[in-house]
C-alpha cells in the first residue's frame, strides 16, 4: 500500500464532507482542513429551527455539524487511512445558539490507535467566547493490508 501525502489526505477529507447529502442540505461549508483538524460552518436557516417560539436551531442540526466535522478531522489525520465511521460521540450542549446566527465547528483528531481515532470538537455562533456545544468522539480507523484487503 502506498502512503498518501498530507495533501492527498486533505483532498480526500474534503471529498468525504462534500459527498454527504446532509452536509449539502444543511449548507455546510468546509472552511479549513489540515492534518487532523477540520473547521466547518453552517448558516442559520429557518428550516432548522427546533423551537418556533425562540428561533433556536434544533440540536440535531448542531450534532450533524459536529459529527461531520469530527469525521473530516479524522480522515485528514496523517496516520489514518481514508475511511472512518462514528463509533461514539458525546455532545454537551452549553447554551442555545443565538437565533439568526450561523454556526462554526472546529474538530481536532488528537489521538489515534490501531483501530480507533479520538476527536474533540467545539461549536460556536458569533460569540467565540461562549461555546454552543462541545463534543468528544471515537471513530473507526480502517486499515488496509498490502493486498488492499481491510484488516
Amino acid at each position: 500500500m502506498t502512503e498518501m501525502t498530507d495533501e492527498q489526505k486533505i483532498k480526500v477529507a474534503r471529498q468525504f464532507m462534500e459527498a454527504l447529502p446532509h452536509s449539502h442540505h444543511l449548507q455546510m461549508s468546509l472552511e479549513r482542513i489540515d492534518a487532523g483538524i477540520a473547521e466547518i460552518s453552517m448558516p442559520y436557516d429557518e428550516k432548522l429551527i427546533g423551537d418556533p417560539e425562540t428561533g433556536v436551531v434544533h440540536g440535531g442540526a448542531v450534532s450533524a455539524l459536529m459529527d461531520t466535522c469530527c469525521g473530516a478531522a479524522v480522515i485528514s489525520h496523517p496516520s489514518v487511512p481514508t475511511a472512518t465511521a462514528t463509533i461514539d460521540i458525546r455532545i454537551d450542549y452549553m447554551r442555545p445558539a443565538t437565533p439568526g446566527q450561523g454556526l462554526f465547528a472546529r474538530a481536532e483528531c488528537y489521538h489515534v490507535t490501531r483501530s480507533v481515532a479520538f476527536v474533540r470538537a467545539t461549536t460556536y455562533d458569533d460569540d467565540r467566547d461562549r461555546p454552543v456545544a462541545t463534543a468528544t468522539g471515537a471513530f473507526t480507523v480502517e486499515r488496509t493490508t498490502r493486498s488492499g484487503a481491510k484488516s
